[in-house]
């Protein structure tokens, strides 16, 4: 073994000629000719210098003696002399081009070769290989230390880091961790053996190695006992475990982060790291400017950081950091709340919840109400979690009948089915168990209704008396019920009074129980706005900014004037509500109609149902038209919206604290736009639209930013393409340039992708102009 260096040093000098690697560092101690000839290859009867003149014969020759190289184990052999050279004197230069050359061969001949490469020199077989190498040197090692001699291990932790650090942690430590988890479970040199290879790697590659670990690690008891007390000892890897994994990224896995906290928790040298960590994620999630610029998935990922600490620490702990957990649960639920996504105020209950669970183990806790899903579930399961116990060191015992897994596989073989015999016994005595009785078909009574004895009123003036009049809840409630109906019955009686029976609806509350009543009210509030458009949408639109208002009225009366928009624009058959079925045509001549000037109609649909088509397919269904009623209408809707949002008043600020009803406003006009598609006022609709929204293109809650991108879409796709370039050319090019920033730079991937796809649309109208014939 100790001839097993020149043999390399030469090997090496082909390779650099061969491969054309041009090692500056091996000059300096390989030999300007190589030291012994072709002698590898009976055949070739030439020299050395002859012989490196024909790069791809010697190609040939290199390639094959390192594909013999590294299948007898040549790989091993060579880091075990180098780690016994390193104990005593060792030539620097040499190791360093050891170091490039068995971390980058896999590169060196893949240059080289391109297509004709060995299958053992890819990089999903060598890497593998060289941790198998690997192995089997630390076992050399274990033997040398059992025996009392010395032996470094710092070229083993070179070439670990050196491989991780160029994108093949996963292909080595595949391979190493889990022979490295076998031998550590009851070996305390493998343990010091396996703590020393982490430690001796250079700092440079110290996060690679480490982040490999975590992720590859099954638990956090085989993490410890991997990676020991490294970040004490090792300022890096402290620095990677505990603010790069935790604070600087988000893209761990729950696992992962199991991982890691249970590995900081696991050992008391190490949980004062934990305290540091947890101290770290609640300034972080009670920072207001945290949870306004960074993105959703970063915030669930550091909730799911603090729960996970919350879980592991210990009622001592709690007891001497519980004021300041306290203040830090206040602050951050007040930033939570205060969001205008439903996302971030459901992480920050759940948080403070988790908070108060803990350290009011004896008062009160906080309780809130939110929508349960597979997110909240799982973040409320962290809390919960306990650590793994460790593993098992003496093997189970294999011959005991009587184990629970013994019991259960002897449960479920094949011939058993305990399942269908359980049905067996209690289907013999349920026959004694039944009544006469249940052989009886039960009544359907899903669809029975509650008769009341109180009246409904039939006519406008009626509802409003009974809505502003005294408390009779039965009344009240039957009105609430038939007000709709009698609004799209006497819509000249209704026209009347619209504007008095808007305000009463909109200052309407709730005086008894009524499970949808706000439902209920909205109808009536568009069917309102949809019978008499003009002086209803003056009334609700100046309202919208008036004084003595609550923050859920001015958000009524946005959906409303939305709803009816819609609702205005939707074609209609003239005379009719809803367009009739093409399907199953239908003629009903009621007695008494003039149903004489519809002959010609109901002649054509009593064709049509007699007619028999051959035509493959639905037969095409004709589109209704009709004229947009919310064209001559739609600037009472839009324009009083827009004017007076940057105009503060005493309770109502939406520049200010407001900002969840200026995005909800955004995104109404936004929608207010869009139902005026094809209308005369689309084009100033959309300019004014440019206008806001380059006044607030800067807001710093995502949810203004994501109505502002909705308003450009909708000005995109409403507003006539020659319109836009005339009258907002500069806008439209300082818009697409503020657009590609919001794409690349936006903390919020809704946004990134709304401006994506504006930006989209700007250069499809592009083209579309371009094409058009000028």
């Amino acid at each position: 073994m100790s001839d097993l260096l020149p043999v390399v040093q030469s090997i090496l000098y082909r390779m650099n000629k061969a491969l054309g690697t041009g090692m500056k560092s091996t000059q300096r101690f390989l030999p300007s000719t190589p030291s012994f000839p072709c002698s590898w290859d009976r055949s070739c009867q030439c020299n050395s210098s002859s012989c490196l003149k024909v790069p791809s014969f010697c190609l040939v020759k290199i390639v094959d003696i390192l594909e013999q190289f590294l299948r007898e184990g040549g790989l091993s052999a060579l880091m075990w002399e180098v780690c016994q050279q390193q104990a005593q004197a060792a030539s620097p230069e040499l190791q360093e081009t050891l170091l490039n050359k068995v971390v980058c061969l896999p590169d060196h001949l893949s240059n080289k070769l391109q297509g004709e490469n060995l299958p053992i020199f890819l990089p999903q077989n060598y890497f593998p290989l060289l941790g198998t190498e690997i192995i089997q040197v630390l076992q050399r090692i274990s033997d040398s230390l059992r025996g009392g001699l010395d032996c470094s291990i710092s070229f083993v932790s070179q070439v670990l880091g050196k491989v991780c650090v160029h994108g093949r942690r996963k292909e080595i430590l595949s391979t190493l961790v889990p022979c490295l988890t076998d031998l550590t479970k009851s070996d305390c040199i493998w343990q010091r053996m396996c703590w020393r290879l982490v430690e001796c790697v250079p700092d440079r590659w110290m996060e690679a190695v480490v982040c490999g670990f975590v992720q590859t690690a099954p638990g956090a008891d085989v993490l410890s006992r991997l990676l020991g007390n490294l970040v004490v000892k090792n300022k890096k890897a402290q620095f990677v475990v505990t603010q790069k994994l935790l604070l600087l990224q988000y893209s761990c896995p729950t696992a992962m982060l199991q991982n890691l906290l249970g590995y900081l928790a696991l050992d008391n040298s190490r949980r004062f790291l934990l305290i540091k960590v947890l101290q770290e994620l609640m300034e972080t999630w009670a920072s207001s400017s945290a949870v306004k610029h960074s993105p959703v998935e970063q915030q669930l990922y550091i909730s799911k950081a603090i729960l996970i600490c919350l879980s592991h620490l210990k009622d001592v702990e709690i007891d001497s950091h519980r004021q300041e957990l306290f203040t830090c649960m206040m602050e951050g639920m007040k930033c939570h709340l205060d969001s205008n996504l439903p996302r971030i105020r459901c992480l920050g209950m759940i948080v403070a919840e988790s908070i108060s669970s803990r350290i009011n183990t004896d008062g009160p806790i906080l309780k809130f109400q939110y929508e349960e899903d597979d997110e909240t579930r799982e973040l409320k399961s962290l809390l919960t979690q306990m650590l793994s116990p460790p593993s098992v060191i003496s093997p189970p015992d294999e011959g005991r009948k009587d184990s629970p897994s013994a019991v259960t596989e002897a449960e479920l073989k094949p011939g058993r089915k305990p399942l269908a015999a359980a049905c067996a016994v209690s289907e013999e005595g349920s026959d004694s168990e039944l009544d006469s009785d249940d052989d009886f078909i039960p009544y359907d009574m899903s669809a029975d209704k509650e008769l009341k004895k109180t009246k409904a009123p039939l006519y406008i003036r009626d509802c409003i008396e009974v809505l502003t009049g005294p408390e009779d809840m039965d009344k009240w409630e039957a009105t609430m019920r038939v007000l709709e109906t009698l609004i799209q019955r006497n819509t000249a009686a209704t026209q009347e009074v619209s504007v008095e029976l808007a305000k009463v609806l909109l200052h309407l509350e709730e005086k008894t129980y009524i499970d949808d009543f706000v439902e209920l009210r909205q109808k009536a509030l568009v069917t309102v706005t949809i019978t008499d458009p003009i002086p209803v949408a003056q009334y609700l639109t100046s309202q919208f900014y008036s004084m003595n208002y609550s923050l859920r009225q001015r958000m009524d009366i946005l959906d409303v004037l939305a709803l009816a928009a819609q609702e205005l624009s939707r074609p209609k058959a003239p005379g009719k509500n809803k367009p009739s079925s093409i399907q199953t045509p239908c003629i009903q001549i009621l007695p008494g109609s003039d149903s004489s000037k519809d002959w010609r109609k109901i002649v054509d649909e009593r064709i049509k149902s007699k007619t028999r088509r051959f035509a493959k397919g639905q037969s095409q269904v004709e589109l209704v038209c009709a004229p947009n009623k919310f064209s001559s209408v739609a600037g009472h809707f839009f324009f009083p919206l827009i004017q007076n949002f940057d105009r503060p008043l005493v309770t109502f600020d939406l520049l200010g604290d407001d900002h969840f009803v200026l995005g909800r406003l955004a995104h109404t006009l936004a929608i207010l736009l869009y139902f005026a598609v094809n209308t005369v006022v689309a084009a100033a609709m959309g300019k004014a639209l440019l206008e806001f929204v380059w006044a607030l293109r800067f807001h710093t809650d995502s949810y203004v930013r994501q109505g502002l991108l909705s308003c450009i879409s909708s000005t995109l796709l409403s507003v006539p393409s020659d319109r836009l370039l005339e009258d907002v050319t500069e806008e439209l090019v300082e818009t697409q340039a503020w657009l590609a920033d919001v794409a690349e730079k936006d903390p919020d991937g809704d946004c990134r992708r709304l401006a994506l796809q504006n930006l989209l649309l700007m250069e499809n109208l592009k083209k579309k102009l371009e094409t058009a014939p000028s």
